[in-house]
């Protein structure tokens, strides 16, 4: 622990539960794939400019505790700050308290800022992960079901959409898309204006045959297929109802879920579905994307049945909408399923 504290630049105090470091210790941790971005100001705080990828928690509300246990892992180390350092360190107490390994950016984002480095006003959150090789895949919360992905210099985008819940993305601020996938052609997955500012001269846009034909472009992919798309290896898995009364949402044979493999990173986006008896196959996965939006995709109960089918090492509950999914982590906490719940409204 020793050796640690002293190359990320933290110091423990003995009257302290948790460790302090500067800005350089700070962005250090955050290229560990274990860490936890966590900002303890007000939302309007937050909104006004902020680290990328934090997770924002106001340490001053009373469900502080609440929320932070539903959000986070106890599992990873939570990277925390706010305005100069004070209520950040008082929100690493309190979370230290409770069992998270809690490490505090002592100035703050003001001294984040005077050290020269970003902040943004973007209100997704980043998680980051280690292939086998060592090279770093981040994926980005934007909404809904739109998921950005950045690996070895590319950019992945799944199923972008410019408009949901209220909020708007706009993409023709991103870097061109070297992938894009899309699982079929309801309007919060399949967006032509989306498409259009996401797509370059290099872009590989993989689709359903529905998409392909509603668009005038594109590589279909049918249910089972395998392909390599610019040496990345993609599969197209089923994605369909089972419930009597709801089949028509997502027949079954029309709809694509994906595996995509980074570098043996395993990552299942499975696109609207319920829990069909082919996850059973599903194999292997070290993130899975699985909606929770009854009546047209899962249930609560039925998304944990298809995680404990599917055993990613990591869950994202997508797509929810209104659904409470804050119950699922508890559910899954003796099947050793990382479940981490992110913005996908």
């Amino acid at each position: 622990m020793t050796c640690l504290l002293a190359m990320l630049g933290l110091t423990a105090c003995s009257q302290e539960n948790f460790e302090n470091t500067d800005v350089a210790g700070f962005e250090a941790l955050l290229n560990e794939p274990n860490a936890t971005l966590l900002d303890v100001r007000t939302a309007e705080e937050y909104a006004e400019g902020h680290i990328a990828g934090a997770v924002n928690i106001d340490q001053a509300q009373s469900d502080f505790l609440a929320e932070a246990k539903v959000k986070l892992s106890p599992d990873r180390t939570i990277a925390v700050y706010c305005r100069s350092g004070r209520r950040s360190a008082s929100a690493a107490g309190r979370l230290a308290a409770e069992g998270f390994r809690c490490v505090n950016l002592m100035g703050g984002i003001l001294a984040w800022k005077e050290a020269g480095k970003d902040v943004t006003n973007d209100t997704y959150e980043v998680d980051v992960f280690r292939t086998k090789s060592g090279k770093t895949v981040r994926f980005h919360a934007l909404v809904h079901a739109s998921i950005r992905i950045d690996f070895d210099g590319k950019v992945i985008m799944v199923d972008p959409v410019t408009k949901h819940s209220g909020r708007t993305i706009d993409y023709s601020a991103m870097p061109k898309a070297d992938y894009i996938f899309v699982t079929h052609e309801h309007g919060d997955h399949f967006d032509k204006e989306a498409l259009r500012q996401l797509t370059g001269q290099q872009t590989r846009l993989v689709m359903n045959q529905r998409c392909v034909d509603m668009y005038g472009s594109g590589q279909t992919m049918v249910n089972g297929q395998s392909s390599m798309v610019n040496g990345l290896k993609v599969e197209a898995v089923p994605a369909y109802n089972t419930t009597e009364g709801r089949t028509q949402f997502h027949p079954k044979g029309r709809d694509n879920g994906y595996i995509l493999t980074l570098d043996g990173l395993r990552i299942y986006i499975a696109g609207d579905t319920e829990d069909m008896p082919e996850m059973a196959g599903i194999k292997g996965i070290d993130v899975a994307f699985l909606p929770c939006n009854q009546p047209y995709t899962m249930t609560p109960e039925q998304l944990v049945k298809a995680a404990k089918a599917v055993k990613p090492k990591v869950l994202f509950p997508y797509h929810y909408g209104q659904t409470d999914v804050s119950g699922v982590p508890a559910l899954l906490k003796d099947d050793g399923i990382d479940v981490r719940i992110r913005h996908y409204e």
